[in-house]
C-alpha cells in the first residue's frame, strides 16, 4: 500500500507538471483542479517589457504557470511567444493577444489579493483570433485555455483589455456655450478622432453608424463612420461610395478633412439641408479618415512645421500602404494584348502572399470585396492635383508615360468633378501649389506624373467594380492647425461634388424570367473593355460618360440581351435599365454577339470572380510527414524549452 500511494502520488505531480494550471492538493475524482478566482498573494511591482502597458502594475509569485521569479517568466517560452506573436500574426490581433497573455503570465495582484482574467472576453477574443492561428498551421496556446486560466463574471473576474478602449470612452464634453452643429478646426489624435466620430454617429444615428473594417499593425481599429438612409445595410440600387484619408501617415490634411465631412453631414442632415438629405437618403456614404493611425503618430510627435517630407509615411512595419496592393495592372497589360480575354475583376497571384502584406492592407481588400462599392477617393497630400489610374505605366521602364484605362473619359469626368470646384485648383497663377499642372485642367492621368506599382486605385478597378481617384490636397503634408480651416473650404464643395457623381451612369437590377436576382452577371458596354458585375441581390451601377452606349447583360446560363442608353451630360440621379435574362434556348435570337473568349487557365467568364485569397499558401499547407511548420525553426530558437504544444499535427 504505501509503494501504492507513492506511485499514485508521482502520477499526480507528473500530471500537475503537464498542466500547471491544476491546483495542488487532493482531488477525489482525480481531476484537475481549477484555480480559484482570487487568492491571497504578496504584490510585487510588475517588471515585464512586454507587459508594460497592462491595465495594472501589480502581479505575484507563483504564476498561474508556476514561474516564481522573473527570470523563470522571461525565459518561457511562453513569454517568448507573446513578444513575437504579433509578427507571426502579422499585426492581427494586436495587441489584444498580447495582453491577454500577460493576464495569465503576470497575473493581477491588488490589495493582497491576485484576480483572474474574465473567460468571456478570452473565448470572444478566440473566435476572432482563431483564422489567424489556423492561418499560420499554428494551435492555440495552451495558456490561452479559457476554461482553465479565466474566470466567469460571476466569480470577479476583470477584463485584461479595458484599457485598450478605456480613454476611447471618456468623453470630451464641448463647452455649454457652443452649438452641437459647432466643428473644432484642429488636428486630432487617435483618440479624439474615435470620439468625435462615436459623437458623430450618436448625433446622428437614424442615418450614420461607426464600425470597423480591421485593426492596424499597432492594434489600432481602423474606423469607419458610414451615412445612409439605413446604416449598416446595403439597399437595393443604392450606390455605395468611400473616402479614404491619411494611406500616408504624415500627410494628414486628408484625415482631418473626413473628420470635419462626417460632422457636417450629420448637422446639416439635421438642420434640413434638402442637398445632404437627398445625399444621404439616396447613397451610402462611407468616411475612413486614417487607413494608417500608425504612421499618423509618428508624423504628429514632431508636429506640423517640423514634419519631414517621408517622417510617418510609412506603417509600423515600414511599408508603404500605398505600394503594398497586389500587382494586377502588370498583369492587365499581359491579358490586354490578347483579344477577347477578360480584362477586369482580375485574380491575386498565390505569389503575392509571400510578400509583406500589411494588416492595414488585408482590412482594405476584405472590405472592398464585402461591399460593392462603385466608386472612391483616396486623399494625399504633397501636391495639389487630382490623378487617377492607371498609376503604374504600360511600359515598365518608362517613369512618365500616359497609361489610360478603357473608362479613361469616366475617370477623366470623375476627376474634374473635384478639380473643377476648387478654389485652388482652378487659380490661374502658374507660381502656385499645383501650379504645373495649371495647363493639365489639375487633373492628370496617374503614370504620366510618375509611374509605381502596388497603388490602391490601380486595384480598385481591376480587382472589383470600384473607380478610385487620388486627390492631392495641398503641398504641405502635415500643415498648421491656422491652415486647417481654409483647406476645409477649398474642398467642402468638391468633396460633395465628387459624392454626388456616384449617381452619374446607369443602375438597374437583373433578373431571370421568374424575378429571382441574378448575383455575378455581367454587365459590358461595347467599346469598353471593363465589365462590371451584380451584387448578391442582382443590382448593379456602371458610371458612364455622356453619349449612345450598348449595354449588355449576361450570365453563365443565359442568353444575353442587349439595350441601347443614352447618358445626357447632366444627370443628378442615375438612369434605370433592368435586365430580364433568359435561360439558354428559350430566349430570343437576335442579341447582340459577343467576341469570342479565348481565356488562360486561370481564367473562365462562366466561372464567379475569384474571391480574395486573404493568407498565405505557405500558411494553408500542412506539413510534410516529420516536417514543421515554417515558425517552428524560429521559435525554437529562442528559448530551449521547445514550444511543442503549437504544433497542431
Amino acid at each position: 500500500m504505501p509503494l501504492l500511494l507513492a506511485a499514485l502520488a508521482a502520477m499526480a505531480a507528473l500530471a500537475f507538471a503537464a498542466h500547471p494550471s491544476c491546483s495542488p492538493g487532493p482531488d477525489p475524482s482525480g481531476k484537475c483542479q481549477r484555480l480559484v478566482s482570487t487568492h491571497s498573494a504578496t504584490c510585487v511591482d510588475l517588471h515585464l517589457r512586454t507587459c508594460a502597458d497592462a491595465a495594472y502594475n501589480h502581479t505575484s509569485f507563483p504564476t498561474p504557470l508556476e514561474h516564481r521569479s522573473w527570470e523563470a517568466v522571461e525565459s518561457s517560452p511562453e513569454y517568448m511567444l507573446l513578444g513575437v506573436l504579433h509578427f507571426l500574426l502579422e499585426g492581427q490581433c494586436n495587441p489584444d493577444l498580447r495582453l491577454l497573455g500577460c493576464s495569465v503570465l503576470a497575473p493581477r495582484c491588488e490589495g493582497g489579493h491576485t484576480q483572474r482574467p474574465c473567460r468571456h472576453v478570452c473565448e470572444g477574443l478566440r473566435e476572432a483570433c482563431q483564422p489567424a492561428f489556423d492561418a499560420i498551421d499554428m494551435a492555440w496556446p495552451y495558456f490561452l485555455d479559457c476554461a482553465r486560466y479565466f474566470a466567469p463574471e460571476e466569480e470577479g473576474c476583470y477584463d485584461p483589455l479595458e484599457q485598450l478602449r478605456g480613454e476611447l470612452d471618456v468623453e470630451e464634453a464641448l463647452p455649454s456655450d457652443l452649438p452641437p452643429t459647432f466643428i473644432r478646426f484642429a488636428h486630432h489624435s487617435y483618440a479624439q478622432m474615435v470620439r468625435v466620430l462615436k459623437r458623430t454617429a450618436a448625433r446622428c444615428s437614424q442615418v450614420a453608424k461607426m464600425y470597423s473594417i480591421g485593426r492596424s499593425f499597432e492594434g489600432k481599429d481602423l474606423v469607419v463612420i458610414e451615412f445612409s438612409s439605413r446604416p449598416g445595410q446595403h439597399e437595393l440600387m443604392e450606390p455605395e461610395v468611400k473616402l479614404i484619408g491619411n494611406i500616408h501617415g504624415n500627410e494628414v490634411a486628408g484625415r482631418e478633412m473626413l473628420i470635419y465631412l462626417a460632422q457636417y453631414l450629420c448637422s446639416e442632415y439635421l438642420l434640413g439641408n434638402t442637398r445632404i438629405q437627398r445625399l444621404l437618403n439616396t447613397t451610402r456614404i462611407h468616411l475612413l479618415p486614417s487607413m494608417n493611425p500608425d504612421g499618423y503618430e509618428v508624423a504628429a510627435a514632431e508636429g506640423a512645421g517640423y514634419n519631414g517630407w517621408t517622417s510617418g509615411r510609412q506603417n509600423a512595419q515600414n511599408l508603404d500602404l500605398n505600394r503594398n496592393f497586389p500587382d494586377l495592372t502588370s498583369e492587365y497589360y499581359r491579358l490586354a494584348s490578347t483579344r477577347g480575354v477578360r480584362t477586369d475583376h482580375i485574380s491575386i497571384s498565390q505569389y503575392y502572399w509571400w510578400g509583406k502584406v500589411a494588416p492595414e492592407t488585408k482590412a482594405i481588400m476584405k472590405w472592398i470585396q464585402t461591399i460593392p462599392f462603385v466608386l472612391s477617393a483616396s486623399l494625399h497630400g504633397g501636391d495639389l492635383v487630382v490623378s487617377y489610374p492607371f498609376d503604374f505605366s504600360k511600359h515598365p521602364h518608362e517613369e512618365k508615360m500616359f497609361s489610360p484605362t478603357p473608362d479613361e473619359k469616366m475617370f477623366k469626368l470623375l476627376a474634374r468633378a473635384y478639380a473643377d470646384v476648387h478654389p485652388m485648383m482652378m487659380d490661374r497663377s502658374e507660381n502656385r501649389c499645383g501650379g504645373n499642372f495649371l495647363k493639365r485642367g489639375s487633373i492628370i492621368n496617374g503614370a504620366d506624373w510618375y509611374s509605381f506599382t502596388g497603388g490602391m486605385s490601380d486595384f480598385n478597378y481591376l480587382h472589383t467594380n470600384c473607380f478610385e481617384i487620388t486627390v492631392e490636397l495641398g503641398c504641405v503634408k502635415f500643415p498648421p492647425e491656422e491652415a486647417l480651416y481654409g483647406l476645409w473650404q477649398h474642398n467642402k464643395e468638391p468633396l460633395l461634388n465628387f459624392l454626388e457623381m456616384v449617381h452619374r451612369g446607369i443602375k438597374g437590377v437583373v433578373t431571370d424570367k421568374y424575378g429571382k436576382p441574378v448575383k455575378n452577371a455581367r454587365i459590358l458596354v461595347k467599346g469598353i473593355r471593363h465589365d462590371v458585375t451584380t451584387a448578391p441581390d442582382g443590382d448593379y451601377w456602371r458610371l458612364l460618360p455622356p453619349g449612345s452606349h450598348i449595354v449588355i447583360a449576361q450570365a453563365p446560363g443565359y442568353s444575353k440581351v442587349m439595350k441601347r442608353v443614352t447618358i445626357p451630360l447632366r444627370m443628378k440621379r442615375a438612369g434605370r435599365v433592368d435586365f430580364i435574362l433568359q435561360p439558354l434556348g428559350t430566349g430570343p435570337k437576335n442579341f447582340l454577339p459577343g467576341p469570342s473568349r479565348v481565356l488562360p487557365q486561370s481564367q473562365d467568364p462562366q466561372q464567379e470572380p475569384a474571391q480574395l485569397d486573404f493568407e498565405p499558401p505557405r500558411a494553408r499547407r500542412q506539413p510534410a510527414s516529420g516536417g514543421k511548420p515554417w515558425w517552428w525553426a524560429y521559435l525554437s530558437s529562442l528559448s530551449p524549452y521547445k514550444p511543442r504544444w503549437l504544433l497542431k499535427y
